[in-house]
């Protein structure tokens, strides 16, 4: 009789547990921000502000011209490393989850007795399918592939990386049938590592990056998986964007980690729970709080990435535009349109390097400033062909409306409006197909910290441009994600409140004058199509 109270006062406070873990009464959420050159960590508290951070790069390899690889041994050593150092200063138990978010679409397969990478790993990036591609689009199923998963059938996705290992790399397709290789999105490979091989998961918004995951049924797509001959056994379980996947006890080094129900292992502690995951465009899109159908944030970085939440309805798109999936959370799915302009930040470093026109990246905006406008110069920065809504992969960079009158500092101020302009062109596309009107663009990235630049994008466009205080809203997104997952934040009612703006770029120009300038830059455009 003893004994049965015992164990029932044990299991009592074992439920206890697991019931207070829904309300976690740490100080922090660690957010581990896995990126295509760089690994980063950062400790942020229930403000949602940085209490620490750690950033380590790693190696890219191109064994072939347009191919790209990563070591995902070394991937997960940085990361580990970074993730460590960030957490340097405080206890594994004053930590309440653990956030993921990742450069999309790069792909690892590994040996899951093992853990060990059984080829490097293929990155985003990497063109070594084109051929693949154009081959499924010969035998109809680029339409396919647009209804089923909302992407255009190329080499960025996921699933031709897949078949082109499954096909190419010795044994692997042997190994794959017989369970003995599994695969899946970095934010996969992290997982795994982390829980010591107790967890194969991948949340919704990665997995709607692969071109294998059907976005309308949530589901692997059994006939796309038949038609690469990829076994559905090698893919992650997908889960949630914001609730446990399992739990870690790698942070102090002690190993040991407790399994996927986050039972201890043999130290007894059950470990920090990873709670959040998401591709970094998505993630960026939470942490900027745009929780509501119709907002919209763009990340300036080398290239831009404009994503618009477009609800709980998945929007197809006639002109390039991708439909992916945002998030999930609470049983709802949240969708979004994205656009990709794929020269934007480069186009500064062009300036510098290819140039010479200015010494510093920070220089293009006083330079900029010197002068009134371009005196009608405009520079079609297309150095690797043009994205959406144009999609010509054959055309390239010009420069329009030379006079005798122009100098060094019209064409730095050209340039960086080519930037606002390119911007204009996707968010005109998702306004148009999305039947949603731009009520604020919320910015993030390097050139956000150009105001000049932030100015003309808001007298461009026609709306307020917000920029944060927290310009790491990748991070900050996969925070909020692991926060809600825990209860370490109550709802985004309470992150909204937590978002703070830096500065708010409201329009002063007229329309007259946003048409007159924008016509000028389509003609210039129209000189390449």
């Amino acid at each position: 009789m003893g004994i049965e109270s015992e164990k029932e006062q044990e299991q009592g406070q074992e439920q206890e547990q697991e019931q207070g873990h829904e309300k976690e009464q740490g100080e922090f959420v660690l957010a581990l921000d896995e990126g295509t050159t760089s690994c980063r960590a950062i400790l942020f508290d229930r403000q949602g502000r940085a209490a620490a951070s750690a950033q380590q790069e790693f190696v890219s390899g191109f064994p072939q011209a347009g191919w790209v690889e990563q070591d995902a041994d070394e991937i997960w050593r940085t990361q580990l490393k970074v993730m460590r150092e960030a957490a340097s200063g405080v206890s594994a138990a004053q930590i309440s989850a653990i956030g993921i978010t990742n450069q999309r679409e790069t792909l690892v397969v590994w040996d899951p007795e093992t853990g060990e990478p059984l080829h490097q790993a293929i990155v985003w990036q990497c063109r070594r399918t084109s051929a693949m591609c154009e081959s499924l689009k010969a035998d109809g199923w680029e339409a396919e592939v647009r209804a089923r998963t909302g992407l255009v059938l190329d080499p960025y996705f996921s699933g031709t990386k897949l078949k082109w290992l499954l096909d190419e790399v010795p044994g692997l397709r042997e190994k794959a049938e017989a369970g003995r290789a599994i695969a899946g999105t970095i934010d996969s490979w992290l997982i795994w590592k982390l829980t010591e091989g107790a967890v194969h998961a991948t949340d919704v918004s990665n997995a709607s990056r692969t071109m294998l995951f059907n976005i309308h049924t949530l589901a692997w797509d059994e006939e796309i998986l038949a038609k690469l001959g990829i076994p559905a056994a090698m893919l992650p379980e997908v889960k949630p964007s914001s609730g446990i996947f399992g739990y870690t006890r790698l942070l102090d080094g002690d190993g040991g980690a407790a399994d996927s129900e986050g039972q201890a292992g043999e130290g007894g502690s059950r470990g920090i729970p990873i709670a959040g995951v998401a591709g970094d465009q998505q993630a960026a899109l939470f942490g900027q709080g745009c929780y509501e159908s119709g907002m919209a944030k763009n990340t300036y970085g080398t290239g831009c990435f404009l994503l618009t939440n477009t609800g709980e309805a998945p929007i197809a798109s006639e002109k390039g535009l991708l439909t992916t999936i945002a998030w999930q959370m609470d049983g709802r799915t949240t969708y979004a349109l994205e656009g990709s302009v794929f020269t934007a930040g480069s186009v500064v470093q062009w300036l510098r390097d290819g140039l010479g026109l200015i010494t510093h990246a920070s220089e293009s905006e006083s330079i900029a400033a010197s002068v009134a406008d371009t005196l009608g110069v405009y520079i079609v920065p297309a150095f690797t062909g043009l994205g959406t809504p144009y999609w010509n992969a054959e055309a390239r960079g010009m420069i329009t409306g030379l006079t005798r009158g122009a100098t060094s500092a019209h064409l730095v101020r050209a340039a960086l409006e080519s930037i606002a302009y390119q911007t204009a062109d996707v968010l005109g596309t998702m306004e148009a197909e999305s039947g949603l009107r731009l009520k604020e663009l919320r910015v993030d990235g390097g050139a956000v910290a150009n105001s000049l630049l932030m100015q003309f994008q808001a007298d461009l466009l026609g709306v307020s441009v917000i920029r944060p205080v927290m310009l790491e809203t990748t991070a900050l997104g996969a925070a909020f994600l692991a926060g809600l997952g825990v209860g370490f934040w109550s709802g985004t009612d309470e992150l909204r409140a937590l978002w703070e703006h830096d500065r708010t770029f409201v329009p002063e120009r007229d329309e007259a004058w946003r048409a007159s300038v924008y016509s000028g830059w389509q003609k210039a455009v129209g000189y390449q199509l």
